[in-house]
């Protein structure tokens, strides 16, 4: 599908009403701040309260979608969210607990092998493995963010994987599911259908969640720096989206 990002004026979204929606959470920096490493990110009790309140509120249709793992997913949400889209889609767990894997690329082990030898350039470089993807970090180490940059479309290109621009990260992925799908996906399910689906996220990864949920009836909502975006709404940063959500009746 494609995304037709527009430029807007975003206004404040108004208080959710969690009768008829459905809500779907971006994970780093939507519902926690973007940290110098992933694996910095921690579990938060006023995040997982809230989380909870916002399930039992929404009677389920409630689900995190995100790049990360589903592993450290549930690691940072302290497993209290069923319905993830983790690896931005490429796995997907439903409300029922199954889950659905992308088969990984067969050229994923070259990509990861060319990325670890430029990571050796500087230890700020982080590789992580995702099982369908690799991403490249650069967080800590912006002096080469260009030649990252260079680097990673240089092996989409050879390998045949997805690009995914992120900030301060270039990851290559299995080519495949990305978050819209995802939310179709959980729309098109008994526990989500016939709600209005909400989406909060923040990032350009973001921007396929946003032009599905619009197409859906519903809206999105971006969550940081104004830009470019298919998102309805916007909010300031992380504080922000966590004050809108405490706010949902």
């Amino acid at each position: 599908m494609s995304v037709e990002v527009l430029n807007l004026n975003l206004p404040i979204p108004r208080p959710l009403s969690l009768a008829k929606a459905a809500l779907f959470l971006d994970l780093d920096g939507t519902l926690a701040p973007i940290a110098a490493r992933p694996q910095d990110v921690l579990a938060d009790p006023r995040r997982t309260r809230l989380l909870e309140h916002l399930k039992t509120g929404l009677d389920g249709r409630l689900a995190v979608v995100s790049g990360r793992t589903l592993a450290d997913i549930d690691r940072i949400l302290e497993g209290r969210i069923t319905c993830v889209a983790a690896v931005h889609g490429l796995v997907r767990r439903d409300s029922d607990g199954s889950r659905h894997d992308a088969e990984p690329h067969p050229a994923l082990a070259k990509a990861i092998a060319a990325l670890r030898r430029f990571a050796v350039r500087d230890p700020g470089l982080i590789v992580e493995e995702k099982g369908a993807s690799v991403a490249l970090h650069f967080r800590m180490a912006q002096s080469q963010a260009a030649a990252a940059r260079v680097l990673a479309r240089r092996l989409a290109v050879e390998t045949g994987l997805t690009l995914q621009d992120g900030d301060m990260v270039e990851e290559l992925r299995t080519p495949g599911a990305a978050k819209g799908d995802s939310i179709c996906a959980f729309m098109a399910s008994p526990t989500f259908r016939g709600a209005q689906p909400v989406f909060a996220g923040d990032d350009a990864t973001d921007e396929h969640g946003f032009a599905e949920v619009e197409r859906l009836g519903g809206f999105g909502v971006l969550v940081g720096r104004p830009r470019g975006t298919a998102a309805r709404f916007g909010l300031r940063g992380v504080e922000d989206l966590l004050a809108w959500l405490e706010a949902a009746r």
